[in-house]
C-alpha cells in the first residue's frame, strides 16, 4: 500500500514538473535572421560620385559585390527594400530618391511585373490557372516605366537601364522566356528617352546553367558576383571624379 502511494506521488510530481516547464517558443527555436548588409546605409567617401541601385532581389544579390568592385571609385547606395513591380516604384520613387544628389542611377523593374497572380499579389499563381494574370500587364508596365524614367531624369543623374534577367523553365509563377516581351517594351521606352541599357539579360544567359539556381529566377552567390561584374562595368563607364 505504501509503495502504491509513493509511486502515485512520484507520477504526480513528475507530471506537474513537465507541465510547468515551458515549451520552447517557435520564435526562439528558429534562428534569428540577420539584417541584409545590402540594405545597410553607407557613409559617403568625399570626392566620389554617388550611385543609386534600384531593383528587386536580383539587384539585392549583386549589391555588395558591386560596392566592392567600385570601392574607391564610387559611393554605391541602394534602395532599402526589394523594388518589386513598377507599381511599387510609382508609389515609392520619391522616397527612394530622397533629397540627395545622385550622379548615376542604375535601375530595373520586370520580374515582379511579369509574375502571375490571382487576387493576392504576394502569392504567385500557376500561369495556366483560370483567372491568373500578370501582376502588371505589359501595357501598364510600359506606361509605368515611361513615367518612372521621366521622374528619374528630373534628378539630373546619368541613368542606366538594366534589362531583366532570364526566366528559366519551371520557375514558379512565371513563364519561361516571357521576360523578352517586357524587355522589348522597356527598350522602346529607353530608346525614346535616350537612356543606355546594361544588357544583363545577355550577360546572364551566356552562363545561365552555371550561375542561375535550378528552375528559379534567382542566382547562386557566385552567380550574383558574375552579374556584379557587368553591373559595375556599366556604371564605371559613366563615373566622373568630383
Amino acid at each position: 500500500m505504501h509503495r502504491f502511494i509513493l509511486s502515485t506521488l512520484l507520477v504526480l510530481v513528475t507530471t506537474i514538473g513537465f507541465a510547468q516547464t515551458p515549451a520552447p517558443s517557435k520564435a526562439k527555436s528558429k534562428a534569428r535572421r540577420l539584417p541584409n548588409p545590402a540594405f545597410a546605409p553607407i557613409q559617403d567617401e568625399a570626392g566620389l560620385p554617388r550611385v543609386l541601385l534600384i531593383g528587386d532581389s536580383i539587384s539585392i544579390g549583386y549589391t555588395m559585390a558591386v560596392r566592392e568592385l567600385l570601392k574607391g571609385k564610387a559611393n554605391v547606395h541602394r534602395i532599402p527594400t526589394n523594388g518589386g513591380p513598377t507599381t511599387n516604384g510609382m508609389k515609392s520613387i520619391q522616397a527612394w530618391l530622397g533629397t540627395s544628389k545622385w550622379d548615376v542611377i542604375h535601375f530595373n523593374w520586370g520580374l515582379h511585373d511579369l509574375k502571375y497572380i490571382m487576387d493576392d499579389p504576394s502569392k504567385r499563381a500557376d500561369p495556366k490557372a483560370p483567372g491568373a494574370h500578370h501582376q502588371v500587364s505589359l501595357l501598364d508596365y510600359e506606361k509605368n516605366l515611361t513615367a518612372l524614367v521621366t521622374k528619374l531624369k528630373s534628378t539630373g543623374a546619368q541613368l542606366i537601364w538594366c534589362n531583366t534577367t532570364p526566366v528559366p523553365e519551371g520557375s514558379d509563377g512565371r513563364i519561361v522566356g516571357e521576360e523578352q516581351a517586357f524587355n522589348e517594351a522597356a527598350a522602346r521606352v529607353m530608346k525614346a528617352a535616350g537612356v543606355p541599357t546594361n544588357d544583363l539579360h545577355s550577360h546572364a544567359k551566356a552562363k545561365l546553367s552555371e550561375v542561375q539556381l535550378p528552375a528559379n529566377v534567382h542566382f547562386s552567390p557566385e552567380g550574383s558576383k558574375y552579374l556584379a561584374t557587368q553591373v559595375a562595368t556599366s556604371i564605371e563607364g559613366f563615373l566622373t571624379k568630383k
